[in-house]
């Protein structure tokens, strides 16, 4: 049984706790734990070989490998301590961690600050209660794309495709490479949930079929998948029977959402968001216990691996803060309310004094998609504080915004994010 203390410990090292890591030591902290449950580094990014990488965050273009490689590089060659094939099963609200892996046996780690880093898992045939047998072919997307692009392995010939979240428009092309006829992508929603470059090059450019307000209704086979029923939707989502269609395929991929991974968040007792899933923060990524942070998709699950990074810095410039006691706390924090046509907003509040900051970078996602509106700031006195223009929004990408601090009145408890179609404003 080992016992250890170290500042700051960090959970997941995927390109949020890669990210926190080396900003952490930048910022001062020399005693550094990135604890992570594969065998290697660079979480989900491993697998990702597309390109589409990096454009925000390094201004080129790379492959996921690639992006991770740039940040394994610098965490090596940096003073972090590092834990692989080691799982994290239990934190304590004092920041008492409990991990084990096969080296070590049992450990009890105390931290002066924690970065939750866990990312997200993919919602399983379980989650959206697909009817009929339980055969073999029947994957999430993500792990098919593991058995291609890290284990080698054809999942199937001839598939279907349920969502069309990011993941499975990308293996959707990935599957049309290697040979296998991929039938056509189905999307319960009037709208595609990925990004709209995603839909165009992997779906566009290789005639792959995308059925909107379709889903899959029952699913055959014994041994192996044989075929799937898919159908249309009304506008409440249900069934349209007479649609019903059969088609053969030997493999169905399921790109239905991620869930942010927040099973150590809730045993410790976090307050979570309900609408982003994930720990409920304030503009420091800091969840409601001090000194513990949350950044990465295990707060939100971002488009773009760029914000990750940028949201896994903001995490741990402040967690060295924390440890460093250089924090102050307005006299009344700010909450962020997501209004009419916003899903959520992160930050959920706005809690410490910074005279070095002018800006709060906010993130969210509209309900459903419009054209050319406006989303409007205001404060508890339903005064505008601000707009933003924006010519097409969908729940299928993040919008971000860069508020300035001093546009919040002093006495003002709370601000509301409204998506309008008219209004004055500032642009961004």
């Amino acid at each position: 049984m080992i016992r250890r203390k170290h500042e700051l410990v960090i959970i997941g090292a995927g390109p949020a706790g890669l990210a926190a890591a080396l900003e952490a030591e930048k910022a001062g902290i020399d005693d550094i734990l990135l604890i992570e449950r594969d065998e290697y580094l660079g979480g989900i990014l491993q697998q990702c070989i597309h390109n589409g990488f990096g454009l925000d965050y390094f201004g080129e273009e790379l492959t996921g490998p690639e992006y991770a490689e740039r940040f394994i590089e610098d965490v090596i060659a940096s003073k972090t301590k590092i834990k692989l094939k080691t799982m994290v099963i239990d934190i304590s609200q004092d920041k008492k961690i409990t991990a084990l892996n096969e080296e070590d046996g049992m450990m009890f780690i105390e931290a002066k600050s924690i970065i939750l880093a866990m990312g997200c898992r993919e919602r399983t045939r379980e989650a959206i209660q697909i009817p009929g047998t339980r055969p073999a072919g029947i994957l999430t997307a993500g792990t098919a794309q593991r058995f291609i692009n890290i284990e080698g392995y054809l999942p199937g010939e001839k598939v279907v495709i349920l969502g069309s979240g990011d993941i499975g428009l990308i293996m959707a092309r990935r599957m049309a490479l290697e040979g296998a006829k991929v039938k056509g992508v189905l999307e319960i929603m009037p709208y595609s949930s990925g990004l709209v470059r995603n839909k165009v090059q992997c779906l566009d450019d290789f005639g792959i079929p995308l059925k909107l307000n379709h889903t899959i209704n029952r699913i055959y086979g014994k041994q192996r998948l044989e075929a799937v029923d898919i159908v249309e939707v009304d506008e409440n989502l249900q069934p349209k029977l007479e649609t019903k269609k059969r088609v053969e395929c030997d493999t169905l991929l399921l790109s239905v959402g991620l869930i942010p991974e927040n099973e150590l968040s809730k045993s410790m007792g976090l307050k979570l968001a309900e609408n982003s899933q994930g720990p409920y923060v304030n503009e420091l990524r800091e969840t409601d216990i001090p000194g513990v942070y949350a950044c990465g998709n295990v707060l939100q699950v971002h488009d773009l691996v760029d914000y990750v990074s940028e949201e896994a810095e903001v995490a741990a410039r402040a967690a060295a803060d924390f440890i460093n006691d250089n924090l102050e706390r307005r006299n009344e924090e700010v909450e962020v309310i997501p209004g009419e046509g916003i899903n959520y907003v992160i930050p959920h509040k706005i809690s410490y004094k910074d005279d070095s900051r002018k800006l709060v970078r906010h993130f969210f996602r509209v309900s459903e998609p419009q054209e050319n509106v406006k989303i409007n700031i205001y404060d508890d006195s339903q005064q505008k504080l601000a707009g933003f223009s924006r010519e097409i929004v969908t729940p299928g990408e993040i919008e971000t915004i860069k508020l300035p601090e001093k546009l919040i009145p002093d006495n003002t408890k709370e601000i509301t994010f409204v998506l309008e179609d008219e209004g004055e404003g500032i642009n961004e």
